[in-house]
């Protein structure tokens, strides 16, 4: 049922992905699934709405993404940085959290998936010291661009990127922009079978 739903989705879109991929994903939703009873990850519920609401939301983005590390802020039960990791096999992704509960469930996720470009990390973003030079930092639902911003400026140097998932534009967010950091582009995104705007900021340091 999962994999029907999800290859019906990606039929909607250009993104492909291997069966092993495939399966990642299907996987991740039923974890997803059986974990939210006990830890309350997600506020979706239905193993289909995910599909749409958090699969589907998150793959749009891999292919806009360039750079070799990333890390995921505020990431959750890790999206969209799992999701991302499972399109994006060549790339690192770092899985920040400040609560026990999700980082436990991404650990278990990176193990019962065997994804080794997944680095998930129990900490407060602004506490957090990477090992490597990250291209860029992901958000979903995280914070205003303004927070984001001010709690990642030391994550990423001169030519990283802060690249926002967002609903509808934010027109008033980006007009409050700290000093040294421009907005560099947007890109709408279409989900299918989500209502509503989906935008994709990139920001970076001027």
């Amino acid at each position: 049922m999962l994999l029907n739903k999800l290859e019906n989705l990606l039929a909607q879109t250009n993104i492909v992905l291997t069966d092993t991929q495939k399966q990642q994903l299907v996987h991740y939703v039923e974890l997803l699934n059986k974990w939210n009873k006990a830890y309350n990850l997600t506020s979706v519920r239905d193993p289909m709405d995910m599909m749409v609401k958090h699969i589907l939301d998150s793959l749009v983005v891999a292919p806009h993404l360039k750079g070799q590390h990333y890390i995921d802020v505020g990431t959750g039960p890790g999206l969209p940085g799992i999701v991302l990791a499972i399109a994006l096999p060549n790339t690192q992704f770092v899985l920040l959290d400040s609560l026990g509960k999700r980082v436990r469930f991404l650990k278990q996720v990176k193990m019962d998936l065997k994804l080794d470009n997944v680095t998930p990390v129990q900490s407060r973003v602004e506490e957090f010291q990477p090992e490597h030079r990250l291209d860029g930092v992901l958000s979903r639902a995280f914070a205003s661009l303004q927070d984001m911003v001010d709690w990642c400026q030391h994550l990423v140097d001169e030519s990283g990127q802060f690249v926002a998932l967002k609903g509808q534009y934010p027109s008033e967010e980006l007009a409050a922009l700290p000093n040294g950091i421009v907005f560099d582009h947007d890109v709408k995104l279409t989900v299918p079978e989500l209502e509503g705007e989906r935008h994709l900021i990139v920001l970076k340091k001027k």
